[in-house]
């Protein structure tokens, strides 16, 4: 049984809600317990936290309170800048981030020539390739979206902020799944995507571990497929490419809508800022202004770890955790199945690197 693109398109062009994304103060109680600790947190506008008095540069990680209060918020608001007065060394960074969900670095990316002790932990982004990886995370996405478990969480150390400007956009998941119609979150909610890399599937709608919040998930730059379960659960489909297209898009402008309407920030940052991000409740992608050349913009350079991942992110009913992208499609020959590189292309002018 087959749904015809009419239907589709009618889901998709549901306007969006007219209420205000909620996103959660912070809690007394957790505040209470960081402040206890000798630590300080704010919310930060319109998501986010800033922490300071904890520091990551000691051996011994706080009490498991403190960082269950610490965790819990960073699943509420998105992420945790930490404020730290002293620029971290390359090994304080990665130990903190084991503070986080696997409490195990688990890391996927190359190593640049410049990274200190070439430390396979450390993905080093600049906008100078002499000095670290350029043009990385242009579009929306989530990091370590071709594993079943995703990582759990992401750090971010600024090594040196560009002069004038070049942070990373936020966008709350949670937040952005209540800005949709009950329509489109009934829609979505039978979408799973599928990585154009390793074929793992992954529901567009998932319920947050810690949290508890409805969240939209789809990488831009890495997406090979994406199956519709039909509206009466009986079977399943592949999106056409305009229809993949169309999804895109709207996904994109969901998420760039949040920058105005309250569940989106552009971060900048400052310096030996250390930032960490719950994964599975944030996407980001870098500013456009990050990108730059360093002679226009000034040198920038991070250090990004990645936390290996406690719950899979499984799709939804009879699917499978992984397919064959780069077999024959299980789910018929009509609609984009494209398996390896960047998947499929839905702006064919937008840079794609992730």
């Amino acid at each position: 049984m087959r749904r015809s693109n009419h239907y589709f398109r009618s889901a998709m062009e549901q306007p969006a809600s007219q209420h205000a994304p909620t996103i959660a103060s912070l809690d007394p109680s957790r505040i209470s317990i960081i402040e206890a600790f000798g630590g300080t947190i704010k919310p930060l506008d319109p998501i986010g936290a800033e922490v300071s008095g904890i520091d990551l540069s000691s051996p011994d990680a706080p009490p498991a309170d403190v960082l269950e209060a610490l965790e819990a918020e960073m699943a509420s608001r998105g992420f945790l800048v930490f404020k730290n007065e002293q620029q971290l060394e390359p090994d304080d960074f990665l130990r903190a981030s084991c503070w986080w969900g696997g409490r195990q670095l688990h890391s996927t990316h190359g190593v640049h020539p410049a990274t200190p002790d070439m430390n396979r932990h450390i993905f080093r982004l600049s906008n100078d390739r002499r000095h670290g990886i350029p043009a990385v995370g242009p579009q929306w996405h989530n990091d370590g979206s071709f594993l079943a478990e995703t990582f759990s969480h992401s750090g971010y150390h600024i090594i040196r902020p560009a002069e004038h400007g070049g942070g990373t956009h936020f966008a709350h998941q949670g937040a952005a799944y209540d800005a949709m119609s009950p329509a489109q979150q009934e829609h979505w909610s039978r979408l799973s995507s599928v990585n154009s890399n390793s074929g793992v599937v992954h529901p567009m709608v998932h319920r947050h571990p810690v949290s508890g919040q409805e969240c939209v998930w789809l990488h831009l730059g890495m997406t090979g497929a994406v199956i519709e379960q039909l509206p009466d659960r009986e079977g399943y489909r592949l999106l056409s490419a305009n229809e993949l297209r169309d999804l895109c898009v709207r996904y994109n402008e969901l998420l760039n809508e949040g920058l105005d309407r309250g569940y989106a920030i552009r971060f900048e940052y400052e310096a030996n800022d250390c930032l960490f991000i719950d994964n599975l409740a944030v996407a980001h992608r870098a500013a456009p202004e990050a990108h730059a050349p360093a002679d226009k913009q000034g040198l920038r350079i991070m250090h990004r770890s990645t936390i290996r991942g406690v719950h899979n992110l499984s799709p939804q009913d009879a699917l499978p955790q992984f397919v064959d992208i780069y077999g024959p499609s299980p789910f018929g020959s009509d609609g984009v199945w494209q398996g390896g590189g960047l998947g499929f292309r839905w702006d064919e002018h937008a840079p794609m690197q992730n």
